[in-house]
C-alpha cells in the first residue's frame, strides 16, 4: 500500500468537526421561500445549488447580473434556467466553487454534470431529497461531519432545532462594529438610549448564551479595517448617545465607537471562554473587494492579539490571498489559530500548499481543516470532498518528501480533522 493510499483511507475514515457554516434551519428549507426576501433563499429548485459562491464565479466568467437574477428566480422554468446558466457553467465548472457543485451533483444526485439531459432528473431529485432529516443525512451520513458550528445570517444567536448537530456562534457585529438597534430590539425586545444600557444588553447576550454558544463571530473586515484601537468609555459614551438619538457621526467618530464596542465584546467572550472568530482575507461576492484592506488584515490584528493574551482568536479563510501572514501570526502568537473554512473552494491548490507550509512552520494543534461556509447544506457535501482530497494530497506530499513520517500521520489526521476543534471550542451537549 502506498503512503497516499494509506493516508487517503485514514482521511476518509475520520469524521470532520465543521467549524463554520451559515445554514438556515432545516424546517425553513422545507418551508421553501420563507427567506427569499432577505436573499438567503431566492429560489427553491435545482438552481439553488448554484446560488452560494458559484454564482460569483458565473458573474466573473461573464454572466450578467440580470441573467443571474433570472436564473435564481422562482418564476423561471427549467429550460429557461438551463439556457441562462450552461454557457457560464462550462467556463466556471473547474474552479473550486464549480468543483464543489460537481461533487454534490455526483455524490448526492448521481449526476456527473449539468446537461440538458441531466437537468430534469436533477430537478426531481432535488425536490425529493428535501424531507425531514435531510440535514443529518447529508452532513452526518454522506459528508461524515460530526457536528457543524453555525454563524447565523438571520440573527445574533439562533435557537436551533438540532443543537447536537448545528451548534451556534454569537454573531456580534450588530452589537459592535455594525451597530444595529433594530436587530437587537427585534430579537431580544430591548432598546437603549445610552451606552450603559447598551453594555447591559451585551452582557445579557453573552451571559444568556454562555452555555449554548461555541464561539463569538465577527465579519467586520468586509466593511472596515481590523485596526480596533483602545478607546476610553468616556470617549465612546457621548458618541453612542448621539447615534442612539439619530444623529450622524463622522467616519472617525464611527470608528471610535466601533473600536470601543468591539473590544468590549471581545472581553465578554473571553470571560465566557468563547473563542473569537474573525473574518480575514478574501471577500465573498463580486466586483467590490478592496484588496488593499485585505492585505492589511494581519498587520492590523497584531495590537489586538497583544492586548488580549487570554483570548483565543480564530482567523478564518487563511487570510487568502495573504496566507503567508496568517502562518506568521499562528507561529508567533500563542492565542492565534487558523481555520481553513471556505479556503478549500476559494483556491484548492493554494490551500494544499498552505497546509504543507503551515505544518512545517506552526504547531499542528492550532489548525482547523474544514468549514463549508455555505448557506446551502447540499454543497457542504461537495466542499467536504474537496477538503478530504486536498488534505490527503498535502499530507501525502509531506510524507513522500520526507518531512513527516507515515507512522505519525494517522494521529495527525485525527487531530486536524476533529481533535483540534474538540480541544479549542467548548463541547455542548
Amino acid at each position: 500500500m502506498t503512503s497516499e493510499t494509506q493516508i487517503r483511507d485514514w482521511v476518509e475514515e475520520a469524521m470532520f468537526i465543521d467549524t463554520h457554516e451559515h445554514l438556515i434551519e432545516e424546517s425553513d428549507r422545507i418551508d421553501g421561500l420563507k427567506y427569499g426576501k432577505n436573499g438567503l433563499m431566492p429560489c427553491d429548485d435545482w438552481a439553488y445549488l448554484f446560488f452560494h459562491y458559484l454564482s460569483d464565479d458565473l458573474v466573473s466568467a461573464g454572466m450578467t447580473k440580470n441573467d443571474l437574477n433570472r436564473f435564481l428566480s422562482p418564476d423561471a422554468a427549467l429550460d429557461e434556467k438551463l439556457k441562462l446558466v450552461l454557457p457560464w457553467w462550462e467556463r466556471a465548472k473547474h474552479t473550486g466553487y464549480g468543483q464543489s457543485v460537481r461533487h454534490t451533483l455526483q455524490g448526492l444526485y448521481q449526476e456527473t454534470d449539468l446537461t440538458p439531459e441531466s437537468a430534469p432528473r436533477l430537478a426531481e431529485k432535488y425536490r425529493a431529497m428535501i424531507q425531514p432529516g435531510f440535514y443529518r443525512h447529508i452532513l452526518h451520513e454522506k459528508s461524515r461531519i460530526e457536528r457543524c458550528q453555525i454563524n447565523s445570517l438571520q440573527c445574533i444567536f439562533k435557537e436551533t432545532e438540532q443543537p447536537d448537530l448545528l451548534q451556534q456562534d454569537i454573531g456580534f457585529p450588530a452589537l459592535s462594529s455594525d451597530l444595529n438597534f433594530e436587530a437587537v430590539e427585534q430579537q431580544f425586545g430591548r432598546r437603549s438610549s445610552d451606552l450603559d444600557e447598551w453594555l447591559e444588553i451585551i452582557d445579557w447576550v453573552f451571559t444568556t448564551y454562555e452555555h449554548r454558544a461555541v464561539a463569538a463571530k465577527n465579519q467586520s473586515a468586509y466593511g472596515r479595517r481590523l485596526n480596533y484601537s483602545k478607546v476610553d468609555k468616556s470617549s465612546a459614551s457621548p458618541l453612542f448617545n448621539r447615534k442612539a438619538a439619530g444623529d450622524s457621526l463622522s467616519l472617525e467618530e464611527e470608528k471610535t465607537l466601533q473600536d470601543y464596542l468591539f473590544r468590549y465584546c471581545v472581553e465578554r467572550a473571553t470571560e465566557q471562554r468563547l473563542p473569537v472568530k474573525l473574518h480575514t482575507g478574501y471577500y465573498a461576492g463580486h466586483n467590490y473587494m478592496p484588496l488593499e484592506r485585505v492585505r492589511q488584515n494581519a498587520a492590523d490584528l497584531c495590537p489586538l492579539l497583544n492586548d488580549f493574551p487570554d483570548t483565543t482568536f480564530v482567523l478564518m479563510h487563511i487570510g487568502y490571498t495573504y496566507q503567508d501572514e496568517a502562518i506568521a501570526l499562528a507561529k508567533h502568537y500563542h492565542n492565534v489559530t487558523i481555520d481553513l473554512c471556505w479556503a478549500w473552494i476559494i483556491n484548492p491548490m493554494a490551500t494544499v500548499r498552505f497546509v504543507k507550509e503551515y505544518l512545517l512552520a506552526a504547531p499542528a494543534n492550532k489548525l482547523f481543516t474544514f468549514g463549508g461556509d455555505y448557506i446551502t447544506v447540499e454543497t457542504i457535501y461537495g466542499h467536504s470532498r474537496i477538503a478530504r482530497q486536498g488534505l490527503t494530497q498535502a499530507l501525502s506530499e509531506l510524507v513522500d518528501e520526507g518531512w513527516i513520517a507515515i507512522e505519525e500521520t494517522k494521529e495527525l489526521v485525527v487531530r486536524l480533522m476533529r481533535g483540534n476543534a474538540l480541544e479549542t471550542f467548548p463541547v455542548r451537549d
